[in-house]
């Protein structure tokens, strides 16, 4: 730890404390308790082991700092304010305002530092272990023995609410087997949450657990400097294992009536708490949002220390450069967009042409895919052999081997979701498979995916009842819509080889944004398509595959394993069959483009072995869906659908039937 006055320290973290108070309190909304109580840790932390450059705060050389416990998000403003970060006091007052960059949790994208989005707790926990291996990936790929442009380590601050969620679990479990060595969390045990006493459902020994875990465990006073300080100087010298420092905190420190209470949790002082709490810790009443010049100048010099480090950084690095081509390539490359026209010609080679399932089609798209994108690494949650998501070639990520291509993340959907962010927001692209039923269990990563715009890609397969065998709890019927009503989310169900690959050309191509690949276990046929088709126009999310006869005016609108009989139904009804493997590329396009495929005027039926009622958007009110309105059963898949009314013939006779109403 630095060498600092005692008052002058003192005095710094009291700046934070209070900036955090007097935010909260102008705004009328907020967490005090946890930014008082973390401050001491949150100073040491800043001060002396972080690396970074606010005047770059897109350094690929600095330390990633996250705070999983979002609802303290004031604390993390506070740092990055006194930083130099770009968050001038202006926004600091602006707490929670529209349009500020100070929102009520931190926003990936929205203020400069935020590394990501946190607030859903245990989703930054996991997003840090995502980082963390991320690190290790790339370094195994790019370090050499002179420089290593990948050391930066992953520090983070969690709270109580982050280990009850049970993501944390399967995170920690992972980061432990692996020996995440570049992970260092401190954990605010505070012993409150939003309902009093944390007793009242949570009295594990966290220690223990995390012993067990494999991690490296300390814990200290979270109020005493020094050992906070000694704490993250054992941490970062531990590189086998990922490391968390039980701090003892006291919510809302200093505060005479609400420290140690839930009522400084979710709700801001009062005006006379915080007049009460300055005077008990020796803060000036007036003003508000005070900053001490001596405070100002601490940091002023920090900022040169970060800056001079920075300087030598990229000294080192451009040498690194020069003396390694073919690692600089690499990381050139790395998270490069695919080309849509040059690169869905070499997939759809990769496919082939033969009937196969389209997790089939996958697989082999993947292999040209990993190729193409050498920052492509991925995996399955315990599925590799169904959702097809090795990479042929390539070796396993494993304990200390961090060169291979095929993650294994257990049977831990949650948190592969949310590794798969951190990973995407250290540069690399991720992809990870399951079955689309379980969606549902990493249906908050994908979310968060969305919201800070992430290029991560799902594998999702067995998509529909044509599981057959597995029955209802296997089968899916609402996924579908549930995944669509994502902004943000392209939702993908190809209907065979050419589409496939399409859908991948497109996932790979999409670096704003997650896409979701919908797959069959089935086999599916190859599709007839009209003249003058190219594989491009696949990539439009929707397109003509059956042209109706003369004077015909109706459409049938499919999807996926849908489609090849919707064209047989056309076909022997005379109207017109549309492919649309993704509903949210449909509408992007213009006006004029939807209604040439599906006139508004025409009558329009739609296929899906779903429960989608968005459909009724593209048929209308009167338009007919023949799709899933129950959940599935357990019989052998040509059963279910005919059961079900999934056959050709079913789905001839309803339209037939609709048509002549």
């Amino acid at each position: 730890m630095s060498a600092l006055d005692p008052k002058l320290e003192q005095t710094a973290v009291n700046t934070i404390r209070f900036l955090a108070v007097d935010a909260i309190q102008k705004a009328n909304s907020g967490h005090p308790g946890m930014p008082m109580g973390m401050a001491d840790c949150a100073f040491v932390l800043l001060h002396d082991f972080l690396r970074h450059d606010p005047a770059d705060p897109k350094w690929p050389g600095r330390d990633r700092f996250v705070l999983s416990a979002g609802h303290g998000s004031m604390l993390l403003y506070a740092m990055l304010h006194l930083s130099g970060y770009d968050l001038p006091m202006e926004e600091i007052k602006r707490f929670r305002q529209w349009g500020s960059r100070t929102p009520g949790h931190p926003e990936y994208g929205v203020t400069p530092g935020v590394e990501t989005t946190t607030g859903p707790l245990g989703q930054g926990f996991a997003n840090g272990v995502g980082m963390a291996l991320a690190g290790k990936l790339l370094g195994a790929r790019l370090n050499t023995k002179d420089f290593s442009p990948v050391d930066w380590r992953v520090f983070g601050i969690v709270s109580d609410g982050d280990l009850m969620e049970g993501i944390s679990s399967e995170a920690a479990s992972l980061a432990g087997h692996l020996g995440l060595g570049n992970l260092n969390y401190l954990y605010d045990d505070n012993h409150i949450c939003i309902e009093g006493d944390t007793n009242l459902t949570f009295d594990e020994d966290v220690a223990a657990r995390f012993e067990a875990y494999g991690w490296h465990v300390q814990k200290i006073d979270g109020h005493d400097r020094k050992a906070i300080s000694d704490a993250l100087n054992k941490a970062v010298a531990e590189d086998k294992r990922p490391s968390i420092i039980c701090a003892r905190t006291h919510i809302a420190f200093g505060s005479p009536n609400k420290q140690d209470s839930e009522k400084a949790h979710g709700s801001p002082l009062g005006e006379d708490e915080v007049l009460a709490t300055k005077k008990a810790l020796g803060w000036p009443e007036e003003p508000s949002f005070l900053v001490p010049d001596e405070v100002r100048e601490l940091f002023s010099s920090k900022r040169k220390q970060w800056a001079a480090e920075h300087k030598y950084w990229d000294t080192d690095f451009a040498k690194w450069r020069d003396e390694n081509p073919e690692q600089a390539r690499l990381l050139d490359s790395i998270n490069c967009p695919v080309d849509k026209e040059s690169s869905l010609a070499k997939l759809v080679d990769a496919a082939g042409a033969m009937p196969s399932a389209t997790r089939a089609l996958s697989g082999k798209v993947l292999q040209k895919a990993a190729q193409l994108v050498p920052g492509l690494i991925g995996g399955s949650a315990d599925l590799a052999p169904s959702n097809k998501t090795n990479i042929s070639g390539e070796d396993s990520v494993e304990p200390g081997t961090f060169y291979g291509r095929n993650m294994h993340f257990g049977i831990r959907e949650h948190a592969m979701g949310s590794i798969m962010n951190g990973m995407a927001l250290s540069g690399l692209i991720p992809y990870g498979g399951t079955f689309l039923v379980f969606a549902d269990y990493m249906r908050p990563a994908i979310r968060m995916a969305a919201l800070m715009e992430l290029g991560t890609i799902y594998v999702f397969t067995h998509d529909s009842i044509f599981v057959g065998e597995d029955g209802p709890t296997h089968q899916p019927i609402e996924q579908l819509a549930s995944l669509r009503c994502i902004p943000g989310l392209v939702v993908y169900r190809p209907a065979d080889a050419v589409e496939t690959a399409a859908g991948w050309t497109l996932a790979l191509s999409r670096r704003h944004g997650p896409t979701a690949l919908v797959l069959t276990r089935q086999k599916l046929p190859g599709l007839e398509r009209p003249s003058g088709f190219s594989p491009e126009q696949a990539l439009a999310g929707a397109y003509m595959v059956q042209e109706e006869k003369p004077g015909a005016k109706a459409v049938i609108v499919a999807t996926g394993s849908e489609v090849a009989p919707a064209v047989q139904v056309a076909k022997k009804l005379g109207i017109r069959c549309v492919s649309m493997p993704s509903v949210e590329l449909f509408w992007e396009m213009s006006g004029e483009q939807r209604n040439n495929l599906v006139p508004r005027d025409w009558s329009v039926a739609v296929v899906e072995a779903s429960h989608d009622p968005g459909w009724y958007r593209i048929c209308g009110k009167d338009g007919l869906v023949v799709g899933i309105d129950r959940f599935g059963a357990s019989a052998p898949a040509s059963e279910v659908a005919s059961h079900l009314g999934m056959t050709a013939e079913a789905m001839e006779q309803k339209i037939s039937a609709w048509l002549k109403d």
